[in-house]
Protein backbone atom coordinates (compact mmCIF):
# COMPACT_ATOMS: atom_id res chain seq x y z
CA UNK A 1 0.00 0.00 0.00
CA UNK A 2 1.46 3.36 -1.04
CA UNK A 3 1.28 6.43 1.18
CA UNK A 4 -0.82 9.44 0.15
CA UNK A 5 0.38 11.25 -2.97
CA UNK A 6 2.73 14.04 -1.93
CA UNK A 7 2.30 17.60 -3.19
CA UNK A 8 5.06 19.00 -5.43
CA UNK A 9 7.81 21.33 -4.28
CA UNK A 10 8.45 19.84 -0.85
CA UNK A 11 11.64 20.71 1.04
CA UNK A 12 14.33 17.97 1.18
CA UNK A 13 13.83 17.77 4.96
CA UNK A 14 10.22 16.72 4.35
CA UNK A 15 11.17 14.33 1.55
CA UNK A 16 13.60 12.61 3.92
CA UNK A 17 10.64 11.63 6.09
CA UNK A 18 7.73 11.28 3.65
CA UNK A 19 9.04 10.31 0.21
CA UNK A 20 8.57 6.71 -0.96
CA UNK A 21 6.73 5.37 2.08
CA UNK A 22 5.62 1.91 0.93
CA UNK A 23 3.39 0.11 3.42
CA UNK A 24 2.16 -3.45 3.37
CA UNK A 25 -1.51 -4.39 3.37
CA UNK A 26 -1.58 -3.85 7.12
CA UNK A 27 -0.89 -0.13 6.82
CA UNK A 28 1.95 0.14 9.33
CA UNK A 29 3.17 3.70 9.92
CA UNK A 30 6.84 2.84 9.41
CA UNK A 31 7.99 1.65 6.01
CA UNK A 32 7.63 -2.07 5.52
CA UNK A 33 10.77 -4.22 5.39
CA UNK A 34 10.54 -6.85 2.67
CA UNK A 35 12.99 -9.58 3.65
CA UNK A 36 12.51 -11.84 0.66
CA UNK A 37 14.92 -13.37 -1.81
CA UNK A 38 12.19 -13.97 -4.40
CA UNK A 39 8.57 -13.03 -5.08
CA UNK A 40 5.67 -15.35 -5.92
CA UNK A 41 3.93 -14.62 -9.22
CA UNK A 42 0.15 -14.93 -9.71
CA UNK A 43 0.51 -17.05 -12.85
CA UNK A 44 3.03 -18.20 -15.44
CA UNK A 45 2.13 -15.51 -17.99
CA UNK A 46 2.70 -12.70 -15.48
CA UNK A 47 5.98 -14.29 -14.43
CA UNK A 48 7.12 -14.43 -18.06
CA UNK A 49 6.20 -10.80 -18.67
CA UNK A 50 7.92 -9.57 -15.51
CA UNK A 51 11.11 -11.51 -16.16
CA UNK A 52 11.14 -10.07 -19.68
CA UNK A 53 10.68 -6.54 -18.25
CA UNK A 54 7.42 -6.16 -20.17
CA UNK A 55 5.47 -5.57 -16.97
CA UNK A 56 6.39 -3.94 -13.68
CA UNK A 57 6.69 -6.25 -10.72
CA UNK A 58 9.25 -7.83 -8.44
CA UNK A 59 10.72 -11.24 -9.22
CA UNK A 60 14.03 -11.63 -7.38
CA UNK A 61 15.65 -9.28 -4.86
CA UNK A 62 18.90 -9.08 -6.80
CA UNK A 63 16.91 -7.43 -9.60
CA UNK A 64 14.60 -5.38 -7.40
CA UNK A 65 13.00 -5.17 -3.95
CA UNK A 66 10.27 -2.80 -2.65
CA UNK A 67 12.35 -1.65 0.34
CA UNK A 68 15.40 -0.96 -1.78
CA UNK A 69 13.24 0.88 -4.31
CA UNK A 70 11.90 3.11 -1.54
CA UNK A 71 15.44 4.01 -0.48
CA UNK A 72 16.38 4.79 -4.08
CA UNK A 73 13.34 6.99 -4.62
CA UNK A 74 13.92 8.89 -1.38
CA UNK A 75 17.57 9.59 -2.07
CA UNK A 76 16.88 10.68 -5.65
CA UNK A 77 14.19 13.07 -4.41
CA UNK A 78 16.58 14.61 -1.89
CA UNK A 79 19.39 14.94 -4.46
CA UNK A 80 17.04 16.34 -7.10
CA UNK A 81 17.89 13.67 -9.68
CA UNK A 82 15.64 11.57 -11.90
CA UNK A 83 16.56 8.34 -10.18
CA UNK A 84 19.04 6.52 -7.96
CA UNK A 85 20.38 3.00 -7.80
CA UNK A 86 21.43 1.38 -4.53
CA UNK A 87 24.59 -0.65 -4.04
CA UNK A 88 26.08 -2.75 -1.25
CA UNK A 89 28.71 -0.16 -0.24
CA UNK A 90 30.00 3.25 -1.25
CA UNK A 91 32.99 1.66 -2.98
CA UNK A 92 30.71 -0.66 -4.94
CA UNK A 93 28.86 2.46 -6.10
CA UNK A 94 32.14 3.87 -7.45
CA UNK A 95 32.97 0.49 -8.98
CA UNK A 96 29.56 0.45 -10.67
CA UNK A 97 30.25 3.87 -12.17
CA UNK A 98 33.69 2.79 -13.38
CA UNK A 99 32.53 -0.48 -14.93
CA UNK A 100 29.60 1.06 -16.77
CA UNK A 101 30.90 4.47 -17.82
CA UNK A 102 34.47 3.46 -18.69
CA UNK A 103 36.01 1.04 -21.15
CA UNK A 104 39.49 0.05 -22.28
CA UNK A 105 41.30 3.06 -23.69
CA UNK A 106 39.35 5.63 -21.71
CA UNK A 107 40.92 8.30 -19.53
CA UNK A 108 39.74 9.61 -16.14
CA UNK A 109 40.76 12.74 -14.27
CA UNK A 110 40.51 12.43 -10.51
CA UNK A 111 41.35 14.56 -7.52
CA UNK A 112 44.61 13.51 -5.86
CA UNK A 113 43.03 14.33 -2.49
CA UNK A 114 40.29 11.71 -2.64
CA UNK A 115 39.61 8.83 -0.27
CA UNK A 116 42.46 6.33 -0.37
CA UNK A 117 40.33 3.40 -1.58
CA UNK A 118 38.98 5.49 -4.46
CA UNK A 119 42.51 6.37 -5.54
CA UNK A 120 43.48 2.68 -5.43
CA UNK A 121 40.38 1.56 -7.33
CA UNK A 122 40.67 4.09 -10.15
CA UNK A 123 44.45 4.40 -10.27
CA UNK A 124 45.46 0.76 -9.79
CA UNK A 125 42.59 -1.67 -10.26
CA UNK A 126 41.01 0.00 -13.30
CA UNK A 127 44.46 0.32 -14.88
CA UNK A 128 44.49 -3.49 -15.23
CA UNK A 129 41.56 -3.10 -17.61
CA UNK A 130 43.22 -0.45 -19.73
CA UNK A 131 41.70 2.63 -18.10
CA UNK A 132 44.20 5.39 -17.34
CA UNK A 133 43.69 7.88 -14.51
CA UNK A 134 45.38 11.25 -14.04
CA UNK A 135 45.41 12.74 -10.55
CA UNK A 136 45.33 16.52 -10.20
CA UNK A 137 45.06 19.12 -7.47
CA UNK A 138 41.48 19.21 -6.23
CA UNK A 139 41.20 22.99 -6.05
CA UNK A 140 42.95 23.93 -9.31
CA UNK A 141 40.45 24.07 -12.19
CA UNK A 142 43.28 24.88 -14.59
CA UNK A 143 45.03 21.65 -13.60
CA UNK A 144 41.86 19.72 -14.43
CA UNK A 145 41.69 21.53 -17.75
CA UNK A 146 45.33 20.82 -18.59
CA UNK A 147 44.79 17.10 -17.94
CA UNK A 148 41.97 16.79 -20.50
CA UNK A 149 42.68 14.43 -23.40
CA UNK A 150 40.65 13.45 -26.46
CA UNK A 151 39.81 10.15 -24.73
CA UNK A 152 38.84 11.69 -21.36
CA UNK A 153 35.52 10.12 -20.47
CA UNK A 154 34.98 11.23 -16.87
CA UNK A 155 36.05 13.71 -14.22
CA UNK A 156 35.66 12.35 -10.69
CA UNK A 157 35.71 14.61 -7.63
CA UNK A 158 34.98 14.29 -3.94
CA UNK A 159 33.94 17.50 -2.24
CA UNK A 160 34.83 18.07 0.52
CA UNK A 161 37.71 15.61 0.37
CA UNK A 162 38.69 13.05 2.95
CA UNK A 163 40.46 14.08 5.16
CA UNK A 164 41.66 17.62 4.32
CA UNK A 165 38.23 19.03 3.40
CA UNK A 166 39.40 20.50 0.09
CA UNK A 167 36.54 21.63 -2.12
CA UNK A 168 36.11 21.72 -5.87
CA UNK A 169 33.95 24.15 -7.78
CA UNK A 170 31.31 21.71 -8.99
CA UNK A 171 29.77 24.06 -11.54
CA UNK A 172 33.18 24.91 -13.03
CA UNK A 173 34.18 21.25 -13.35
CA UNK A 174 30.79 20.40 -14.86
CA UNK A 175 31.25 23.06 -17.52
CA UNK A 176 34.77 21.78 -18.21
CA UNK A 177 33.66 18.17 -18.51
CA UNK A 178 30.71 18.91 -20.76
CA UNK A 179 32.76 21.16 -23.04
CA UNK A 180 34.94 18.13 -23.81
CA UNK A 181 32.20 15.51 -24.03
CA UNK A 182 32.96 13.99 -20.64
CA UNK A 183 30.88 13.27 -17.55
CA UNK A 184 31.32 14.73 -14.07
CA UNK A 185 30.83 12.39 -11.12
CA UNK A 186 30.81 13.83 -7.60
CA UNK A 187 31.12 11.90 -4.35
CA UNK A 188 28.67 13.67 -2.03
CA UNK A 189 29.14 11.42 1.02
CA UNK A 190 30.64 14.16 3.22
CA UNK A 191 28.21 16.97 2.41
CA UNK A 192 25.03 14.92 1.81
CA UNK A 193 22.05 16.56 0.05
CA UNK A 194 21.49 18.60 3.21
CA UNK A 195 24.51 20.76 2.38
CA UNK A 196 24.77 20.45 -1.40
CA UNK A 197 23.05 18.90 -4.40
CA UNK A 198 25.75 18.41 -7.06
CA UNK A 199 23.28 17.57 -9.83
CA UNK A 200 21.77 21.03 -9.54
CA UNK A 201 25.27 22.43 -10.10
CA UNK A 202 25.78 20.38 -13.25
CA UNK A 203 27.15 17.03 -12.07
CA UNK A 204 26.00 14.05 -14.13
CA UNK A 205 26.42 11.45 -11.39
CA UNK A 206 26.23 11.78 -7.61
CA UNK A 207 27.83 9.00 -5.57
CA UNK A 208 27.12 8.16 -1.94
CA UNK A 209 28.52 5.98 0.77
CA UNK A 210 25.32 5.46 2.73
CA UNK A 211 27.49 3.90 5.43
CA UNK A 212 28.38 7.41 6.55
CA UNK A 213 25.92 10.24 7.24
CA UNK A 214 22.87 8.72 5.52
CA UNK A 215 22.79 5.92 8.09
CA UNK A 216 24.38 8.12 10.74
CA UNK A 217 24.75 5.52 13.46
CA UNK A 218 27.45 3.18 12.19
CA UNK A 219 25.08 0.25 11.73
CA UNK A 220 25.21 -0.97 8.13
CA UNK A 221 27.03 -0.47 4.84
CA UNK A 222 25.30 0.98 1.80
CA UNK A 223 26.00 2.95 -1.35
CA UNK A 224 24.16 4.64 -4.19
CA UNK A 225 24.53 6.43 -7.51
CA UNK A 226 22.10 9.20 -8.47
CA UNK A 227 21.54 10.59 -11.96
CA UNK A 228 19.40 10.30 -15.06
CA UNK A 229 17.15 7.41 -15.97
CA UNK A 230 19.02 6.93 -19.25
CA UNK A 231 22.39 6.43 -17.57
CA UNK A 232 21.71 5.27 -14.03
CA UNK A 233 18.59 3.15 -14.46
CA UNK A 234 19.00 1.80 -17.97
CA UNK A 235 22.78 1.32 -18.15
CA UNK A 236 23.91 0.89 -14.53
CA UNK A 237 20.74 -0.92 -13.52
CA UNK A 238 21.29 -3.58 -16.16
CA UNK A 239 24.88 -4.14 -15.03
CA UNK A 240 23.97 -4.16 -11.33
CA UNK A 241 21.28 -6.78 -11.80
CA UNK A 242 23.78 -9.02 -13.60
CA UNK A 243 26.75 -8.28 -11.36
CA UNK A 244 25.04 -8.53 -7.98
CA UNK A 245 26.33 -5.30 -6.41
CA UNK A 246 22.89 -4.61 -5.00
CA UNK A 247 21.98 -3.41 -1.51
CA UNK A 248 20.25 -5.77 0.91
CA UNK A 249 16.64 -4.87 1.88
CA UNK A 250 17.53 -4.78 5.57
CA UNK A 251 20.37 -2.34 5.04
CA UNK A 252 18.15 -0.20 2.81
CA UNK A 253 15.51 -0.05 5.55
CA UNK A 254 18.07 0.87 8.21
CA UNK A 255 19.54 3.68 6.09
CA UNK A 256 16.05 5.01 5.35
CA UNK A 257 15.46 5.31 9.09
CA UNK A 258 18.72 7.24 9.35
CA UNK A 259 17.75 9.57 6.53
CA UNK A 260 14.70 10.74 8.48
CA UNK A 261 17.00 12.58 10.91
CA UNK A 262 19.74 13.41 8.40
CA UNK A 263 19.06 17.15 8.24
CA UNK A 264 18.88 17.56 12.03
CA UNK A 265 22.09 15.60 12.54
CA UNK A 266 24.15 17.23 9.80
CA UNK A 267 23.16 20.75 10.82
CA UNK A 268 23.82 20.13 14.52
CA UNK A 269 27.11 18.36 13.85
CA UNK A 270 28.22 21.10 11.45
CA UNK A 271 27.55 23.78 14.05
CA UNK A 272 29.54 21.85 16.64
CA UNK A 273 32.38 21.19 14.18
CA UNK A 274 32.68 24.91 13.43
CA UNK A 275 32.98 25.80 17.11
CA UNK A 276 35.44 22.96 17.70
CA UNK A 277 37.56 24.04 14.72
CA UNK A 278 37.71 27.64 15.96
CA UNK A 279 38.70 26.43 19.41
CA UNK A 280 41.42 24.17 18.01
CA UNK A 281 42.90 26.97 15.89
CA UNK A 282 43.81 28.76 19.11
CA UNK A 283 45.53 25.77 20.74
CA UNK A 284 49.34 26.07 20.78
CA UNK A 285 49.86 22.36 20.04
CA UNK A 286 47.76 22.48 16.85
CA UNK A 287 49.78 23.54 13.82
CA UNK A 288 46.87 23.85 11.40
CA UNK A 289 43.14 23.13 11.21
CA UNK A 290 41.43 22.06 7.99
CA UNK A 291 37.74 22.96 7.97
CA UNK A 292 35.74 24.79 5.24
CA UNK A 293 33.64 26.65 7.77
CA UNK A 294 36.68 28.57 9.02
CA UNK A 295 37.39 31.95 7.52
CA UNK A 296 41.03 30.82 7.29
CA UNK A 297 40.16 27.97 4.92
CA UNK A 298 41.31 28.94 1.40
CA UNK A 299 37.93 27.93 -0.06
CA UNK A 300 35.72 29.29 2.67
CA UNK A 301 33.74 31.53 0.30
CA UNK A 302 33.09 28.60 -2.06
CA UNK A 303 32.03 26.43 0.85
CA UNK A 304 29.52 28.98 2.08
CA UNK A 305 28.11 29.36 -1.42
CA UNK A 306 28.13 25.70 -2.41
CA UNK A 307 27.37 24.01 0.91
CA UNK A 308 24.31 25.86 2.09
CA UNK A 309 26.36 28.14 4.34
CA UNK A 310 27.82 25.30 6.43
CA UNK A 311 31.22 23.64 6.69
CA UNK A 312 30.11 20.09 7.41
CA UNK A 313 30.80 17.76 10.32
CA UNK A 314 34.33 16.63 9.46
CA UNK A 315 37.56 18.47 10.28
CA UNK A 316 41.23 17.61 10.38
CA UNK A 317 44.23 19.11 12.11
CA UNK A 318 48.02 18.80 12.21
CA UNK A 319 49.73 18.47 15.57
CA UNK A 320 53.05 20.22 16.16
CA UNK A 321 56.26 18.28 15.77
CA UNK A 322 59.43 17.82 13.73
CA UNK A 323 59.96 14.95 11.35
CA UNK A 324 57.64 12.11 10.35
CA UNK A 325 58.53 9.88 13.31
CA UNK A 326 57.81 12.49 15.96
CA UNK A 327 54.67 13.72 14.19
CA UNK A 328 53.28 10.18 14.08
CA UNK A 329 54.06 9.69 17.78
CA UNK A 330 52.44 13.02 18.66
CA UNK A 331 49.30 12.20 16.67
CA UNK A 332 49.06 8.74 18.23
CA UNK A 333 49.39 10.28 21.69
CA UNK A 334 46.45 12.64 21.10
CA UNK A 335 44.30 9.85 19.69
CA UNK A 336 45.17 7.35 22.43
CA UNK A 337 44.57 9.93 25.18
CA UNK A 338 40.90 10.32 24.27
CA UNK A 339 38.37 8.52 26.44
CA UNK A 340 35.22 9.72 24.69
CA UNK A 341 36.04 9.75 20.96
CA UNK A 342 35.84 6.43 19.13
CA UNK A 343 39.08 5.43 17.41
CA UNK A 344 37.70 4.28 14.08
CA UNK A 345 38.12 5.26 10.44
CA UNK A 346 34.35 5.45 9.87
CA UNK A 347 32.67 8.85 9.91
CA UNK A 348 29.24 10.45 9.82
CA UNK A 349 28.21 8.81 13.10
CA UNK A 350 26.30 10.37 15.99
CA UNK A 351 29.33 9.28 18.05
CA UNK A 352 32.42 11.40 17.42
CA UNK A 353 35.17 9.43 15.71
CA UNK A 354 38.90 10.12 15.54
CA UNK A 355 41.52 8.55 13.29
CA UNK A 356 45.04 8.85 11.90
CA UNK A 357 44.50 8.93 8.11
CA UNK A 358 48.10 8.18 7.14
CA UNK A 359 47.91 4.76 8.78
CA UNK A 360 44.21 3.97 8.24
CA UNK A 361 42.09 5.39 5.40
CA UNK A 362 45.20 6.31 3.37
CA UNK A 363 47.47 3.60 4.74
CA UNK A 364 47.52 1.54 1.54
CA UNK A 365 48.80 4.44 -0.54
CA UNK A 366 52.45 5.00 -1.28
CA UNK A 367 54.25 7.72 0.63
CA UNK A 368 54.37 9.76 -2.58
CA UNK A 369 50.60 9.45 -2.99
CA UNK A 370 50.04 10.46 0.63
CA UNK A 371 52.28 13.47 0.25
CA UNK A 372 50.45 14.48 -2.94
CA UNK A 373 47.18 14.26 -1.05
CA UNK A 374 48.62 16.32 1.82
CA UNK A 375 48.19 13.48 4.32
CA UNK A 376 51.12 13.75 6.70
CA UNK A 377 52.02 11.70 9.76
CA UNK A 378 50.86 14.47 12.12
CA UNK A 379 47.35 14.68 10.66
CA UNK A 380 44.29 13.68 12.70
CA UNK A 381 40.73 13.57 11.37
CA UNK A 382 37.63 14.05 13.49
CA UNK A 383 34.04 13.42 12.51
CA UNK A 384 32.00 15.38 15.03
CA UNK A 385 28.98 13.66 16.55
CA UNK A 386 26.25 14.75 18.90
CA UNK A 387 28.06 14.72 22.24
CA UNK A 388 28.18 17.95 24.23
CA UNK A 389 30.91 20.17 22.83
CA UNK A 390 32.46 20.87 26.25
CA UNK A 391 33.00 17.14 26.72
CA UNK A 392 34.64 16.80 23.31
CA UNK A 393 37.01 19.68 24.04
CA UNK A 394 37.97 18.15 27.38
CA UNK A 395 38.56 14.80 25.70
CA UNK A 396 40.95 16.30 23.15
CA UNK A 397 42.76 18.38 25.77
CA UNK A 398 43.91 15.21 27.51
CA UNK A 399 46.31 14.60 24.66
CA UNK A 400 46.94 18.10 23.32
CA UNK A 401 47.91 19.57 26.69
CA UNK A 402 50.43 16.79 27.33
CA UNK A 403 52.23 16.92 23.99
CA UNK A 404 55.95 17.65 24.10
Amino acid sequence: MTDKKLPPGLHPDTLAVREAVERSQWGEHSEALYLASSFVQPNAETAARRFAALEEGYTYTRTGNPTVTSFERRLAAMEGTECAIATSTGMSAILLVALTVLKTGDHVICSQSMFGSTIKLLGTEMARFGVETSFVAQTDVEAWKAAIRPNTRMLFAETPTNPLTDLCDIAALADLAHAHGALLAVDNSFATPVLQQPAKLGADLVVHSGTKFLDGQGRVMAGAVCGTVALVDKVMGTFLRSGGLNLSPFNAWVVMKGMETLSLRVKAESAAALELARWMEAHPKVARVYYPGLESHPQHALAMRQQNGMGGAVLAFDVVGEGAEQLRAQAFHVIDSTLLCSITANLGDVKTTITHPASTSHGRLTEEQRQSAGVGQGLIRISVGLEHLDDLKADLLRGLDTLT
